[in-house]
């Protein structure tokens, strides 16, 4: 029988929880017909300077490379969720930003993935909370 260390014992569960995880987002966020991704790309963007970035940037921060991240934002795009946009110094540059219906569906959205955060975290208590949050930052998890 093989032994596995403690360290990778969490690394795989990590992996399992995030997958079920995913998927119980997905179901709830069908909803509002976007994905767990949508709606991350979505929040990144309303956070971020003028709700625009790069695609490249937009991948960085959502753990996506950046050709995943253009598949996810061309039927955004066609939803008139998101939009390009040119940099005026730069014309090989391009932004990606949050478009006014993007901006209503994140609104909706939220409460909604807000409900599923509690829904998955309600047998942890607060504190348990706080300290894996914690422990993610420290092996480079990002702060949102």
């Amino acid at each position: 029988m093989l032994s596995l260390s403690p360290s990778l014992k969490l690394f795989l569960n990590l992996s399992i929880v995030q997958v079920v995880a995913a998927r119980r987002f997905d179901v709830q966020l069908a909803n509002h017909g976007i994905s767990l991704n949508d709606f991350m790309i979505l929040y990144q963007l309303s956070v971020a300077p003028d709700e625009k970035l790069r695609r490249v940037d937009l991948a960085e921060k959502i753990g996506l490379t950046a050709s995943g991240v253009t598949r996810i934002l061309s039927p955004l795009e066609k939803l008139g969720l998101v939009r390009r946009e040119a940099n005026s110094r730069d014309a090989r540059v391009s932004y990606v930003k949050l478009a006014p219906a993007g901006k209503r569906i994140l609104n909706d959205a939220l409460a909604t993935a807000e409900a599923t955060t509690e829904q998955i975290l309600s047998p942890v208590k607060s504190k348990k909370v706080e300290e894996l949050l914690k422990l993610l930052q420290e092996i480079g998890g990002t702060i949102l």
